[in-house]
């Protein structure tokens, strides 16, 4: 019982927590954890007033870093691409990756239809055949009715097209067809699966649920690239075997799901970064991403490589509902600068692009395991944010890297180690100097 009470006395400095302003939330926070006056400045520092419209129970900015994809070529078109991510090999991967393709012409991303899928739910369906000619007799109807709970998507040329039903018993679900447009289409979506939903109820239908799908298997996007083998070389393999060792790891994604896994979040490093930059909901395109790569019931690479003559040939496709509009995109000024830098006019054009951009992150993840191994590149990225972690200063990062790269084995005190020995001789060489 006792403990019991202590956990109600915890929590009852979060109810109505949302109820107070983003500083008075900061200052119960600040007082609770017993934060020093650092954090609490930081956390106020961060602070904006749009992160307080977005979301619930605001305390501050949690920022990441924005770089830039250079030479992505998409359609004969050059694209520098702005990109949010974490990770620090992500954007020299993609720039290389983007820079080989380039060099053989770049990437060709083909027109493609856009629609959203939202599911109106039934249980309880006596006949499901029976069910079919209803809807087939009220399809205008029930149409309509979407259209009506929004209006002007059907004005910009969108809106819901057709119905269809599927049977996953015990369930059935009637399935809306739906233009979006310039935006990624949720919202809309799930406005109009509600307005037939009522419709269904009112007809005596027995709806569990109304909502959008992110399998999103009607906004499929692909992408493709030939890769010459002059292209593909390294210091000390010839481009053909590159290339090889290329087809054969793709290969490999193909039949093996744990190593498709990798081979597609590698991937969804690029096109989740684009996705974060362009105030697109990233975790709706991975989720879709990742159905689509098991859509036969096995988890499968979602692009692939294969040698034709004397080039490598790429592919790629998947669900890309993305936008240009709505949600955050308009609110947020990053974004529409962002938009700006990358002059992409259209959700379809975005589209193209992150499929070109998620390709040639995969040929240089592909390409760096085919060769040196993944680490290599990777691990250099990763000295310099252990070095900002263990207090090295801009100046010092360089040599403090170059030092790490010669050593065996590489942890946070190694490198502290070796930062102090690197200070130290930086002072002998000064009192020589004096």
């Amino acid at each position: 019982m006792k403990n019991n009470d202590n956990n109600n006395d915890n929590s009852d400095w979060m109810h109505g927590l949302y109820r107070l302003s983003d500083a008075q939330r900061r200052q119960i926070i600040s007082d609770r954890f017993k934060l020093n006056d650092d954090k609490r400045e930081l956390l106020a520092r961060n602070a904006s007033q749009l992160g307080n419209q977005l979301i619930e129970n605001y305390l501050t900015d949690y920022r990441l870093p924005e770089g830039l994809v250079t030479n992505l070529v998409v359609n004969d078109k050059t694209y520098a691409v702005p990109v949010v991510t974490e990770e620090p090999s992500v954007v020299a991967a993609a720039c290389n990756g983007a820079r080989r393709v380039a060099l053989s012409g770049g990437f060709f991303a083909p027109d493609a239809k856009r629609a959203m899928l939202g599911q109106v739910v039934l249980k309880n369906v006596a006949d499901p055949d029976k069910l079919q000619d209803w809807l087939t007799s009220h399809e205008t109807e029930i149409l309509a009715v979407a259209n009506a709970a929004h209006p002007s998507m059907q004005k910009r040329g969108g809106g819901a097209k057709k119905i269809r039903l599927r049977k996953i018993d015990p369930f059935v679900s009637v399935d809306l067809i739906i233009g979006v447009g310039e935006a990624m289409g949720a919202n809309t979506v799930n406005t109009m699966a509600e307005a037939v939903a009522h419709y269904l109820k009112a007809h005596n239908y027995d709806v569990l649920t109304a909502i959008l799908t992110n399998a999103a298997f009607m906004s499929l996007q692909s992408a493709a690239c030939r890769v010459s083998f002059k292209n593909l070389a390294t210091a000390t393999m010839d481009g053909a075997t590159v290339a090889l060792r290329i087809a054969d790891l793709s290969q490999l994604a193909q039949v093996d799901p744990y190593r498709a896994a990798t081979h597609n979040k590698g991937i969804m490093n690029g096109i989740d970064a684009l996705m974060i930059a362009s105030g697109n909901d990233w975790r709706a395109i991975e989720s879709g991403a990742y159905a689509y790569a098991a859509k036969t019931g096995r988890l499968k690479g979602i692009s692939t490589w294969q040698i034709s003559d004397d080039a490598l040939v790429g592919r790629i496709e998947l669900p890309l509902p993305v936008g240009t509009v709505g949600g955050s995109i308009g609110l947020n000024p990053m974004t529409r600068l962002n938009f700006k830098i990358n002059d992409i006019q259209s959700a379809e054009e975005l589209a193209k692009v992150a499929a070109s951009l998620g390709l040639a992150q995969n040929l240089a993840a592909l390409r760096a395991l085919a060769t040196s191994g993944i680490q290599a590149g990777h691990m250099q990225m990763q000295y310099r944010s252990l070095a900002v972690v263990v207090g090295a200063k801009d100046k010092e990062i360089p040599a403090l890297v170059k030092k790490l790269k010669q050593m065996p084995q590489v942890s946070q005190a190694v490198a502290k180690k070796a930062l102090q020995e690197l200070r130290k001789d930086s002072t002998n060489d000064r009192r020589t100097t004096d």
